[in-house]
């Protein structure tokens, strides 16, 4: 089997950097990047917890809902969810993270990255207030690098083409999922609940 095993080689197999490439990564963001993160209504946020362990996390609400405090910092609130907390955790352990954000119609995406702390500031937090709830908790992050990735991977995909969504009723409901992976949970059980989280448990 044929890998690639250190950075010399990698560099040589994959050519040089372009130029612009390898000048686009900002250690601030600039007005583009504040425009674009306020049109956002979906991000996907990465974190590790120091030993090789990694966690990609969905994170979506209005568009803006990750507040812009100043060029270097980012406010993301951390909406009701299961609470695992893998993020917040791996964040105490390892305050790097990584986050990308998306624009429905916009193939171009904005990636960050930074370091992070939990804060649980109610004034601050309540600068991130939706539906009237107040976040027990966010992220406070500090911008390191901001930077636009370019469009091939969204156009590849057809991400925002509707005539590629899948009917819902063609995949496994995520109840069903559950009670085929877990032994002892009903399927039906967990779709009621799971239905009942999503209209009352959003905020």
């Amino acid at each position: 089997m044929n890998e690639i095993t250190d950075p010399a080689s990698l560099r040589a197999h994959m050519g040089p950097v372009s130029p612009i490439a390898a000048k686009k990564a900002l250690p601030r963001l600039d007005k583009h990047c504040r425009a674009f993160i306020a049109l956002s209504p979906f991000a996907v946020l990465a974190t590790s917890d120091g030993q090789g362990g990694m966690d990609a996390s969905p994170r979506g609400d209005a568009p803006g809902f990750v507040a812009v405090l100043d060029d270097n910092t980012l406010l993301l609130p951390d909406r009701p969810g299961n609470r695992r907390v893998d993020s917040l955790s791996n964040i105490l352990a390892n305050p790097g993270v990584a986050l990308i954000f998306f624009v429905p119609g916009i193939n171009e995406t904005v990636r960050v990255n930074g370091q992070a702390r939990v804060t649980t500031d109610g004034e601050l937090l309540a600068q991130v207030e939706a539906q009237g709830k107040v976040p027990k908790t966010g992220l406070l992050i500090s911008v390191e690098e901001a930077y636009f990735h370019c469009a091939k991977a969204l156009i590849r995909s057809r991400l925002w083409d509707p005539t590629t969504q899948i009917e819902r009723k063609k995949f496994p409901s995520l109840g069903q999922v559950v009670a085929d992976q877990i032994a002892g949970v009903e399927a039906a059980t967990a779709d009621a609940a799971i239905d009942e989280s999503y209209r009352s448990k959003l905020y």
